[in-house]
């Protein structure tokens, strides 16, 4: 990243703004702002999280904000109620009061003497999806947002659960919450006062991860401040990005698709990262396309940002299987909307164990039976999945899908023929089944992986159904034993090249732990041939590219403040069994090690760990623990929370076992403990 030193209007920064709520509950805010601006006032721009803003993002906030800030604008970083050093409890996402906050926020704003009176909001993952849900209340200040990695549908697009199964990020993402909620506030900003608001935190906290599990299926919960629920609500222009290596690349072509406003999206080769920060690579020149963005929709600016095509996204080619790449080697392609014109389906049904051409008839060969032809059975070992990776990668540690020919053979897979020449694929591959269980619950994972020549197979995209949530997630319905049924199984969204030579594979499974928990008890599936197929969203080679070879400039933002390394961080994801008792693990380890942040000179540490273990194919052995350690330490100042959550299941219930413990000095002040079940619903 190139880091700029001279923008085009000096800039002034304040650290700790309070706003006072409606309900007295004062807010804390980082601004940055033209110096000009008092005289010359000038658009805002919101960014709403709860990952506080004094130490844990101070180095993503001083790239990317002072650096819009440069360009005009008045930045504004909020500590969401409950976090940082803003006042008030956290008590779970995206409630009613934090979005009642954010439009106090947004008013307040637009009625200061150095705002114009028109606003923006902005922000990657939990302040991509505030922005989107602000949005859609429609404050009068506000004139357009860009949005990263997020999503308009909180049930079935989002970390919790996803086809009507519940995803262990479920437990991992409670986890993290569990504990960015109930850290304390730096006395060195907020005085004498942090000792007891940091206590409020503690005294009201409880693991997420109960209420998350008390709503299995699609209800009210979810719907509030899901876009998806009302496409209309979104008034204001959007520009909207993710990264194909991250769990919310398909919000980006849903909103495209749904919302009537001016629009354009963005998908990289990314994990869950902004697209100047992208990894793998490679990253492009995000920031300069925000600042144009502000600039058409807030000021006016006629620079042509809503040229070109409505969609942009990296087409990659075939890379050998990796938990991580430094880059992915591939071009930029343009749609001109979404859905493509240029985009043409193609069916390719199952037949004779493999995946049949496109136009392939599907009969049945003699003596199988006419109405359900040639049935393959399948009963996935619990091991099916150690390879997953992770729902949305982070990139670190290493997070992505391994070789999939471990996964294969607890699998049942069809395979094209050898590709007599390059294919190319941009959208949301979708299987069509038939299908029976041997119980009333029971799960199917699909996966498309790119087969090379010497056999090792790369994971392309994926896709989860819980067969009980065939017919929708409102209202799960049990299967009947033997019946057969008709599914539908939409596959991730992506953009990959297969080139001749390879051969394209389809995986089925009935486990996919631990992405996935296992449905409550084993089940056999029996997939009919006849009826069953795989249909490609194909970009033909003719089709035009729509960009220019190289779209974007090179990535920048201002230099970020200096961090000192005090002890050394640290990574891990390790997979292990034990044939002695069967015993198998996945042990993931994320230590950023005790940072000094020189401007403040506070120091932190964050370590999280997530164990995953399960005993042969015993479904009622699973178990996912989620723990983190958070130190806050200044001269004659040592905090310390710490947070364990285990998560088990039966064929009824779910259980949960998490403590709490807060010390100060290195003497433990508070501690809680929470043991409570809670019933499964068709999960």
């Amino acid at each position: 990243m190139r880091h700029v030193g001279r923008l085009p209007y000096a800039v002034r920064r304040e650290d700790h703004v309070t706003l006072t709520m409606s309900d007295g509950v004062r807010l804390s805010a980082r601004i940055w702002r033209p110096a000009s601006s008092d005289r010359e006032p000038v658009p805002a721009i919101l960014e709403a999280i709860p990952y506080r803003k004094n130490d844990l993002t101070s180095t993503r906030d001083a790239i990317n904000h002072p650096y819009i800030a440069g360009h005009g604008y008045a930045c504004v970083r909020l500590d969401l109620r409950g976090t940082g050093e803003s006042e008030g409890v956290l008590l779970d996402e995206y409630l009613e009061r934090e979005q009642l906050d954010a439009e106090e926020v947004l008013a307040w704003l637009a009625e200061q003497p150095w705002c114009d009176g028109s606003t923006g909001m902005t922000g990657i993952s939990w302040g991509g999806f505030a922005a989107l849900q602000v949005a859609a209340r429609r404050p009068p200040s506000l004139g357009a947002i860009v949005i990263a990695s997020f999503t308009d549908d909180r049930y079935a697009d989002d970390m919790h659960y996803v086809g009507g199964a519940m995803l262990s990020d479920n437990l991992a993402e409670a986890g993290t919450m569990f504990a960015y909620a109930t850290c304390p506030p730096d006395p060195d900003v907020v005085g004498e006062r942090w000792r007891d608001m940091w206590h409020e935190r503690l005294d009201t906290a409880r693991p997420w991860v109960l209420e998350w599990l008390r709503h299995q299926h699609r209800d009210a919960y979810w719907r509030h401040a899901s876009l998806s629920e009302d496409y209309r609500n979104l008034r204001c222009p959007v520009l909207a990005s993710s990264g194909w290596a991250d769990g919310y690349s398909n919000a980006v072509t849903r909103l495209l698709s749904h919302v009537d406003v001016p629009r354009k999206g963005l998908i990289g080769p990314w994990s869950h990262k902004l697209p100047h920060l992208g990894e793998p690579g490679p990253a492009i020149g995000y920031l300069q396309e925000v600042v144009r963005w502000w600039d058409h929709w807030l000021k006016g600016v006629d620079n042509g940002v809503m040229d070109g095509p409505m969609i942009r996204a990296w087409m990659q080619e075939s890379v050998p299987p990796s938990t991580s790449y430094e880059d992915r080697p591939g071009r930029w392609v343009g749609e001109p909307s979404w859905p493509s014109p240029h985009v043409r389906e193609t069916v390719h049904p199952l037949k004779d164990h493999a995946l049949a051409p496109p136009g392939s008839r599907e009969s049945a060969p003699a003596g199988a039976s006419a109405s359900h032809g040639p049935v393959h059975t399948v009963q996935s070992p619990l091991s099916v999945g150690q390879f997953a990776g992770k729902w949305a990668s982070y990139n670190a540690p290493p997070d992505l899908p391994y070789d999939q020919r471990e996964e294969d053979g607890g699998s049942l897979v069809f395979d094209t023929r050898t590709l007599p020449e390059r294919l190319e694929i941009l959208g949301a591959p979708e299987v069509n089944l038939l299908v029976s269980s041997s119980r009333e619950n029971a799960q199917i994972a699909v996966r498309l992986s790119d087969v090379r020549p010497d056999g090792r197979a790369t994971r392309v995209t994926y896709g989860v159904l819980n067969l009980a949530h065939r017919s929708g997630r409102d209202r799960p319905e049990p299967l009947v034993p033997g019946e057969t049924y008709r599914v539908r199984i939409p596959l991730n969204g992506v953009a990959q090249a297969f080139p001749a030579g390879h051969r394209i594979r389809l995986s089925l499974s009935t486990s996919y732990w631990p992405l996935v928990w296992p449905s409550p008890a084993p089940a056999a599936l029996s997939v009919h041939e006849t009826g069953s197929s795989l249909t490609l969203p194909v970009r033909p080679a003719g089709a035009p590219d729509s960009v220019p070879a190289a779209p974007f400039g090179e990535p920048e933002g201002c230099a970020p403040p200096p961090v000192t390394q005090l002890t050394e961080p640290e990574q891990a994801w390790t997979v292990s069994r034990n044939l002695v008792d069967y015993h198998s693990t996945l042990d993931i380890v994320k230590d950023r090690g005790l940072q000094r942040y020189e401007e403040n000179g506070i120091e932190v540490g964050l370590r999280a760990c997530e164990k995953y273990t399960s005993v042969a194919d015993d479904f009622g052995s699973v178990t996912g623990e989620s723990a983190w350690t958070m130190r806050f330490r200044r001269p004659a100042w040592d905090v310390r929370v710490e947070t364990r959550t285990v998560l088990t299941s039966d064929e009824t219930d779910f259980h949960v076992d998490a403590t709490l413990d807060g010390y100060e000095d290195g003497r433990r002040v508070f501690s809680r403990t929470w043991n409570e079940s809670v019933p499964r619903s068709g999960v």
